[in-house]
């Protein structure tokens, strides 16, 4: 159950009549970048600084005694790159934010960045789909925290809960994204230039946003009443709705939504992906079309004609033996993403290191960049239940090259913990790749890779740093750091399980 204070119960009640509490920006300012619209505005720099943060997820770690509370940590970079020194850790029992540390909730469990009140400091959304509200178990929620010149901090915090039927087993927040979907003033679209945030629940998909006005005290407000998923998909049976990447897919000046998740019914657990295009106001959101594969699903211009493209990572039942990639290409006009894959990609396909083996998982987890520096972005693939040897679901990454008018297997590389310089060996059920992002730390125009293991220790949870080069990502060189690292705790945290694309 969900204890909170009489300064967040009254937040939750005005954010239930379509408003917020109101919160103060910070004194100083950063420079303002351009709302989230395409894959490359990586709207992560927490501090201003100019350089991209990392928000990771423990969701099953203790913290003030409840087991499977959950906590986040925020490790700031600079041009050294990835600090592990210059960090926070947030919970809910760090000061000011809502509610309290209680068995099972997952704080953590998802994760997503924006700069939700256009200040120039990028703002953290971590999903809490195990909180308990009232006597509604796991209908969950969600805390917003805001960047300023120090980074982020729990004071001045804001909760997200489905404000108008929350509901038992609901999962509010367990998959969240930023990016600037609509206005929020559709009578004036260019004015109060803001990302918006959207939120699953299992079966429903929720906008909110900061209301048009001075970015010195947004509220947050639900911007719709809510999209149940079968209203969004040609699917006969319903669909389970697990994941979102957010893009720029016609051309225009909104960010679209690509929604993933299974379908649930008579034929369950088919990979299906929805797009929504975005439009100046939320009830304009277009139907971008639906698409075969899923859960994980990741933006990225790969065949760099400026429009973005959608690769589709496709684990669900009837998916290819081991597990699928396909990728979707801007059609150059207004209509969005073609329907039928450009490329499809499996461990089988030439060039690919590897053999497709049932239960690798393989696409289960994407991310995409320049990990070369060619000006091609490339895919990092992640198969969390990949065998290596006769170890069971240790779990592994590949790299598909970016090269003009799409990816290629030429230069494709795979990488576990039995890579020679990759630190650790490979155990049963690490799951290493099981979380993945792709990231230029230090702005040397190189993305470096990293590979969560939440499995790792009994699920205590570790991550791994490859390098970058000319020639693409390398073992050598590559660390490794955990919740212990960060001054957090680690027995059963998982840490690693969600990841910031």
């Amino acid at each position: 159950m969900r204890h909170i204070k009489s300064a967040a119960l009254m937040a939750a009640a005005l954010l239930t009549l379509g408003g917020g509490a109101l919160l103060t920006a910070p004194a100083a300012q950063a420079d303002v970048p351009f709302p989230s619209i395409g894959w490359q505005q990586r709207n992560c720099d927490f501090d201003g600084n100019g350089h991209d943060d990392v928000l990771i997820g423990a969701p099953g770690a203790t913290v003030s005694g409840a087991k499977g509370a959950g906590y986040v940590t925020v490790q700031y970079s600079g041009a050294g790159g990835l600090s592990t020194t210059k960090r926070t850790v947030l919970s809910q029992s760090t000061s000011g934010v809502a509610g309290a540390a209680e068995a099972g909730d997952g704080f953590g469990r998802a994760v997503a960045t924006g700069d939700l009140d256009n200040d120039g400091y990028d703002d953290a959304i971590v999903g809490i789909p195990g909180e308990d509200l009232g006597t509604l178990s796991d209908a969950g929620g969600a805390v917003v925290f805001w960047g300023s010149p120090t980074g982020l901090r729990g004071g001045d915090s804001f909760w997200l809960q489905d404000p108008d039927q929350p509901r038992a087993g609901a999962n509010f927040g367990r998959a969240v994204e930023a990016a600037r979907y609509f206005a929020p003033d559709p009578s004036d679209p260019d004015a109060n230039l803001r990302d918006s945030i959207a939120v699953l629940e299992n079966d429903s998909l929720l906008f909110f946003t900061a209301e048009p006005g001075a970015a010195a005290a947004p509220r947050l407000r639900q911007a719709d009443r809510g999209v149940h998923a079968l209203e969004r998909t040609a699917q006969d049976s319903g669909l389970a709705l697990r994941s979102l990447s957010h893009g720029n897919y016609n051309e225009d000046s909104w960010a679209d939504l690509a929604v993933s998740g299974v379908t649930t019914g008579d034929r369950p657990g088919i990979g299906v992906t929805q797009v929504l295009h975005g439009a100046p106001g939320v009830e304009d959101l277009a139907d971008g079309g639906t698409f075969e594969g899923g859960p994980a699903v990741v933006s990225s211009d790969f065949n760099q004609d400026g429009q973005d493209d959608l690769a589709i990572g496709d684990t669900g039942t009837g998916a290819a033996l081991g597990g699928s990639v396909s990728v979707h290409l801007g059609k150059g006009d207004l209509s969005g993403l073609d329907p039928t894959p450009a490329q499809t990609w499996t461990q089988d396909s030439a060039g690919v290191p590897g053999v497709a083996e049932a239960g690798d998982r393989w696409g289960a987890e994407l991310s995409s960049g320049d990990t070369n520096g060619d000006g091609h972005p490339d895919l990092a693939i992640g198969a969390p239940g990949e065998d290596i040897g006769s170890v069971a679901d240790a779990g592994a990454v590949w790299t598909l090259r970016g090269a003009r008018g799409g990816l290629t297997a030429t230069g494709a590389r795979s990488f576990d913990q039995n890579t020679a310089g990759i630190p650790g060996a490979a155990e049963a059920s690490d799951r290493w790749g099981g979380q993945i992002r792709l990231i230029d730390a230090d702005k040397d125009g190189r993305f470096g890779l990293l590979a969560a293991a939440p499995g790792e220790n009994t699920n205590d949870g570790f991550l791994w740093v490859l390098p970058a080069s000319s020639s693409g990502l390398v073992a050598k060189g590559t660390w490794t750091y955990n919740g212990a690292t960060l001054g957090a705790p680690t027995a059963d945290a998982q840490f690693g399980a969600a990841i910031d694309e």
